[in-house]
C-alpha cells in the first residue's frame, strides 16, 4: 500500500489533503468533522485583531457551465468574524484532541511590526503546527492595506515574513496572491524573509456575473455588488502554472509548496504534487460535496500510486517539473497527427465543423455507401488537437506522434529566428 504520510516543511500529517483557510475551517465544529472524515490537516480560517470584522449578506457567487454546478466559485466573505480569544481556545483544544493532524493558523493583521508581534504569542501558545500569512485576500481586506495589498509588494512580503520569523518559533507559510504579473517576485521575497514554505494560489479577483434585473454584480448586497475572489475548478490551470513556475526555479527549489486552486479529486492532487507541491489544500470541492470527498481522494491517490509503483509521495513529487519548460525549449520538429477511430465515431461532425471553420481544414466530410464519414487529411493536419477536444466520445480521436525524421530543433537555433544562436556556440 502506498504511504500517504506527509512531512511538509517539518509539519507532519497522515495524508497531504488539507482544508484551506475558508468557511469550512471557521470553527472547531467544522474542523472536528473534517478530521473525523479523514482530512490530514486544516488551515484555520484567517484570524485578525479584535474587534472582529463584519461580513455582508449575500457572500457567494458561482459560475455553472453546461449543467455543471459551481465550475467556478466567487466569494466576498472576509476573514473570521468570530472573537480572537474564542478561536484561540478552540484551536488549542482541537490540536490537543488531534495531535497527529496538521493544524495551521492563517493570520492577517495591519502591516506594522507591533500588530504582528502581538498576535504571534497567543497563536503560538495554542500548540498549532504553524502559521500561514494571508497575503492574498483580494477584496475587503486589501482596501484596508492588508491581504493582497501586501502580497503584491515583494518588499512587504519579505518584511512581514521576517517579523514573524523573528518574533515566533512557529513554521511560517506565506500564502501568495495570483493577482500579480510575476509570481516569482513574491516567492523570492518570502524566501528572503525566512519563510519555511509558500502556499498558492489564493483567489483571483473576479465578478462571476451581473444580475440583469437589479443591474448589479453578483452576489448582490442591497442592490449593489463588488469584486470577489474566484476559486474552484476554473482556476486550477492558473494555479498549476504558478506552482510550476516556482518549482522549476533553481533558487526556489528548496522552498516547499502547498498547492491550492480547484483541487476536486485525487487526480488534481497528483498533478499538483507532480509539479512540486508537498501538500494540497481544498476548499470549494468540500463546500460543494461535503467533507466525505476526502475518502475518494485518499483511495484514488493510493490506488494510482500502487499502480505506478510509487511507495511514497516523494517518489513522484516534482517529477513533471523537468518537463515544464519554456516555449522556446520545445521541439519544433516534433509532429503529431489526429486519428479517428471509425468504430467509435458517432458521425456528429463536430470535429469537421471545428476544423473547417476555425482551424486548418484538415478533416474531410465524406459519404461512403451513403453514410457520413470523417477522415483526417494528413497533409493539412498540423496536430493542434482541437478535434480531439471537441469530440464528445472519449478516445475516438487521438493524437499519434509521427516517427522522428529530423533531430530536435528549438527556437533559439531555428533559421527563422533573427536572434538565432549558431550551433557552434551551443
Amino acid at each position: 500500500m502506498a504511504d500517504l504520510t506527509t512531512n511538509f516543511a517539518g509539519i507532519r500529517a497522515p495524508n497531504p489533503f488539507w482544508l484551506a483557510s475558508a468557511p469550512p475551517t471557521d470553527k472547531a465544529y467544522n474542523v472536528v468533522r473534517a478530521f473525523e472524515a479523514g482530512w490530514g490537516g486544516v488551515v484555520w480560517k484567517t484570524l485578525g485583531e479584535d474587534p472582529p470584522v463584519v461580513n455582508v449578506s449575500s457572500r457567494y457567487g458561482a459560475v455553472s457551465y453546461n449543467g455543471v454546478r459551481i465550475a467556478g466559485f466567487n466569494n466576498i466573505e472576509l476573514i473570521t468574524d468570530r472573537p480572537l480569544d474564542l478561536n484561540l481556545r478552540e484551536i488549542r483544544q482541537v490540536k490537543r484532541d488531534w495531535p497527529d493532524r496538521a493544524v495551521i493558523v492563517s493570520l492577517m493583521v495591519p502591516c506594522t511590526e507591533d500588530a504582528w508581534k502581538s498576535i504571534l504569542a497567543p497563536v503560538e501558545d495554542t500548540g498549532c503546527d504553524g502559521i500561514e500569512l494571508n497575503f492574498g485576500c483580494p477584496h475587503g481586506m486589501s482596501e484596508r492595506n492588508m491581504g493582497a495589498a501586501v502580497g503584491q509588494v515583494p518588499e512587504y512580503v519579505e518584511m512581514v515574513t521576517a517579523w514573524c520569523k523573528q518574533h515566533s518559533r512557529m513554521k511560517v507559510i506565506v500564502k501568495l496572491t495570483p493577482n500579480i504579473t510575476n509570481i516569482l517576485a513574491p516567492a523570492r521575497a518570502a524566501l528572503a524573509g525566512g519563510a519555511d514554505a509558500v502556499s498558492l494560489i489564493n483567489t483571483v479577483q473576479s465578478i462571476t456575473g451581473v444580475d440583469l434585473d437589479q443591474m448589479a454584480p453578483e452576489p448582490v448586497v442591497d442592490g449593489q455588488g463588488t469584486h470577489g475572489g474566484y476559486c474552484g475548478p476554473a482556476v486550477k490551470p492558473i494555479a498549476l502554472r504558478m506552482v510550476g513556475d516556482i518549482a522549476r526555479e533553481a533558487d526556489l527549489r528548496r522552498l516547499p509548496i502547498s498547492g491550492i486552486g480547484g483541487i476536486s479529486s485525487w487526480r488534481d492532487a497528483a498533478e499538483f504534487i507532480a509539479l512540486g507541491a508537498g501538500s494540497v489544500q481544498v476548499c470549494t470541492a468540500a463546500m460543494h460535496h461535503g467533507f466525505r470527498i476526502v475518502d475518494d481522494m485518499i483511495d484514488g491517490l493510493s490506488n494510482w500510486m500502487d499502480s505506478k509503483g510509487y511507495r511514497t509521495l516523494d517518489d513522484f513529487r516534482g517529477r513533471a517539473v523537468p518537463n515544464y519548460v519554456h516555449w522556446s525549449d520545445l521541439n519544433l520538429n516534433f509532429k503529431t497527427l489526429a486519428r479517428i477511430d471509425q468504430d467509435l465515431c458517432i458521425k456528429c461532425g463536430l470535429c469537421h465543423i471545428a476544423c473547417e471553420d476555425t482551424s486548418h481544414q484538415a478533416i474531410a466530410a465524406l459519404r461512403v455507401d451513403g453514410a457520413r464519414r470523417y477522415e483526417v487529411i494528413d497533409a493539412e493536419c498540423v496536430g493542434c488537437n482541437l478535434c480531439a477536444h471537441v469530440c464528445p466520445v472519449d478516445d475516438c480521436i487521438t493524437m499519434q506522434p509521427q516517427p522522428a525524421t529530423l533531430p530536435k530543433l528549438v527556437w533559439p537555433q531555428h533559421p527563422n529566428n533573427p536572434m538565432r544562436i549558431p550551433e557552434a556556440a551551443e
